[in-house]
């Protein structure tokens, strides 16, 4: 029995240390093309048992001015350092259910506004006390009754304006003054040329002057685009289709970061040109796949992009939607001119 017990210890143990020389050993993986090449962080965002810190992620990815990584998941918000750690976190009902992020610069503070479509309301925040000081819900003012309310994304304008979109239901967008005040919204839920079939994700697009709305109509058929409005709420163009299932938008100089629930995430330049596209699935079973366990995961493939934010570097963070909450570092890399 001595002899048994040791020899299962010795399996144990040998198992044990071949996962952990499995993790060690894994290697990054390069994607992208041209000015858009990257390299994964094996294990970045995970505890040091391997596992994820974060649970259930339907969310997404900002970062602050001191190159914090926040991510929003089912619990709450978790703060991340750049090498990976969990440094900070908002959790409970307030800061639950964050489906999409801004975060701002406002008189030496940092504001984090976030949509919450599964307590149907916006919602700013200090993104470093965690103290909410506006909540936004359906406004009465705009007339529509009773209405689902279910917002998927938020942005905010140069002058404190606020618009969140109610892309899980009416497809309505709302402008709120800086207050919180209603002041007029537009949009309507259809999948014609100026209608949203899911208006999922929106920032503003700081490319143009003036200033315009970058929506992402997730659902339009027969495939995915992504759309300008003025900040009044007038249509000005259908930017790109052709896409899968567009989730989010993030602007870093000329370039937007667009996440595809499909399993992948493609880079628009200032033309809104597709000149990258980043970890897609080939198994149309595991892209657009929410349950996809940790043991499953597989290093530079995406099963569900869901959110991604740029830092200063031009390295990306992405989130995908996923049972166990995944959310990957993609380190900018710099190749060799000819």
């Amino acid at each position: 029995m001595r002899c048994l017990s040791m020899f299962l210890t010795l399996v144990l143990c040998g198992v044990s240390a071949f996962s952990l020389n499995a993790q060690e050993k894994q290697q990054p993986v390069r994607m992208g093309a041209g000015l858009m090449t990257f390299d994964t962080v094996p294990g970045w965002g995970l505890r040091p048992d391997g596992q994820s810190a974060i649970g259930s992620t339907h969310g997404s990815v900002v970062i602050d001015q001191e190159g914090n990584i926040y991510t929003s998941a089912q619990a709450g918000v978790f703060v991340f350092s750049p090498e990976g750690s969990v440094i900070q976190s908002y959790l409970g009902k307030d800061y639950s259910n964050i489906h999409d992020m801004e975060i701002r610069e406002e008189n030496g503070e940092e504001f984090i506004y976030g949509a919450r479509n599964a307590d149907a309301e916006g919602i700013k925040f200090n993104a470093h006390t965690g103290e909410i000081v506006l909540r936004l819900k359906l406004p009465e003012e705009a007339g529509l009754g009773m209405i689902k309310f279910s917002p998927t994304a938020i942005t905010v304008a140069a002058n404190g304006d606020i618009y969140l979109s109610n892309g899980y239901a009416s497809n309505h967008i709302f402008k709120y003054d800086p207050s919180g005040k209603y002041v007029m919204h537009f949009g309507e839920k259809g999948n014609g040329l100026k209608q949203f079939n899911t208006a999922h994700g929106m920032t503003l697009d700081t490319r143009y002057t003036p200033n315009r709305l970058l929506i992402c109509d997730r659902n339009h058929q027969p495939k995915g685009r992504l759309l300008h409005y003025t900040l009044e709420g007038e249509f000005i163009e259908e930017v790109i289709t052709g896409l899968g299932m567009p989730t989010a938008v993030a602007i870093q100089g000329d370039f937007v970061s667009v996440p595809d629930l499909h399993g992948r995430l493609v880079i628009l330049n200032k033309n809104n040109t597709i000149i990258a596209v980043l970890g897609n699935n080939p198994d149309p079973a595991k892209g657009r796949n929410f349950n996809i366990p940790q043991d499953q995961w597989i290093e530079g493939i995406f099963s569900g992009t869901h959110g991604s934010f740029w830092d200063k570097e031009g390295n990306l963070y992405v989130q995908d939607w996923n049972v166990a909450g995944r959310i990957m570092k993609l380190v900018r890399v710099e190749l060799p001119t000819k």
